[in-house]
């Protein structure tokens, strides 16, 4: 947890507690309800929270903003990311309804009050966003005919709204159709080996 401390050094007692919770909570239910792969719990704040965390560094989030978090499997990225922002309104969904107990469980054990969720695929959430973020669910190609009606025309962030998205390896021939898209690598923000390849894709919608 002292990494994820030194990388976000603004956290205020309230968050850095529950940070330091969701450790445990989630070595709890994924003892239970496998969630989160067994071999990453042993890198749960590199492989889990960081990255989840890496969005921030490329796109702070403004009070009153909505982020729309599709796929959220067992809550990354955004539970990590609300924790993160308290003043932006965060919707969790995935079609998995063990995972969004999963999530349910964590958010009212930490009193996380600016998430909300839904045992859904992202079609059939009547929910419009600033930005839709997720980690690696699909290809772009098929990811964003799914998500480009749930964006806001409007926005309030410097950046128009879109999608961010976390993704690794070489995504030239993924992103091709998408001239517009914007790699961030995320070794220019992490020390550790994990991030090398790793990145955040910015597709403004």
């Amino acid at each position: 947890m002292e990494a994820l401390f030194l990388y976000f050094d603004n956290l205020t007692p309230k968050q850095k507690g529950q940070f330091e919770a969701l450790e445990d909570l989630y070595q709890y239910w994924n003892s239970r309800i496998n969630v989160v792969s067994r071999k990453d719990m042993s890198q749960f704040v590199v492989r889990h929270l960081l990255h989840s965390l890496a969005i921030a560094k490329v796109q702070a989030f403004l009070p009153g903003a909505k982020i729309i978090d599709v796929g959220t499997g067992g809550g990354f990225p955004g539970v990590p990311l609300a924790i993160l922002f308290p003043e932006t309104q965060f919707i969790l969904v995935d079609s998995i309804g063990k995972k969004i107990k999963v999530v349910d469980a964590v958010v009212e054990a930490l009193q996380i009050d600016n998430v909300v969720t839904h045992h859904s695929r992202i079609e059939g959430v009547d929910e419009q966003a600033d930005f839709i973020v997720s980690r690696a669910v699909t290809a772009m190609n098929h990811f964003v005919p799914w998500v480009r009606p749930k964006i806001k025309k409007k926005g309030m962030h410097h950046r128009k709204n879109g999608i961010l998205y976390l993704k690794g390896g070489d995504l030239s021939e993924e992103l091709r159709d998408f001239p517009k898209a914007e790699q961030f690598a995320l070794s220019d923000h992490f020390d550790d080996p994990f991030f090398e390849t790793k990145k955040v894709v910015y597709l403004p919608l």
